[in-house]
């Protein structure tokens, strides 16, 4: 009696094709995230600009810039020794940065095209 109740208990639960069609399913979903990330880089700002503090003492990072309808874009970052801080949904353009050390001389002063996404590392020379 045993051996008759085991074999109707021990049925799969799914079949071959049902376990294919939900690959497919996963697959599928996937493929549309990376489509739909693919489309972010032709927007108008850039997802992250991170800068990193390789010098042995905390500095300031300001850019200045101006976005398509000419308002000045104005950032600040204060990064801690072997510190990274990233800006997020910054406008793309040309913008002028300098590198601030604490006694508030000027470390490092330029232009740069923001562009794509990138990080920045500050080290001595």
């Amino acid at each position: 009696m045993v051996l008759l109740i085991i074999p109707t208990l021990c049925f799969a639960q799914s079949d071959l094709q049902t376990a294919l069609k939900g690959g497919e399913l996963l697959l599928t979903g996937l493929s549309i995230f990376k489509t739909a990330k693919g489309a972010k880089s032709d927007s108008k700002f850039i997802e992250s600009v991170c800068v990193k503090n390789k010098l042995v003492d905390k500095i300031t990072f300001r850019i200045v810039g101006k976005n398509e309808e000419g308002d000045e874009i104005k950032k600040e970052l204060v990064i801690q020794k072997n510190g990274k801080e990233c800006l997020f949904l910054l406008p793309k353009g040309i913008y002028t940065y300098e590198v601030v050390l604490p006694n508030k001389d000027v470390y490092k002063k330029g232009e740069y095209k923001f562009d794509e996404e990138v990080v920045i590392t500050i080290k001595d020379d």
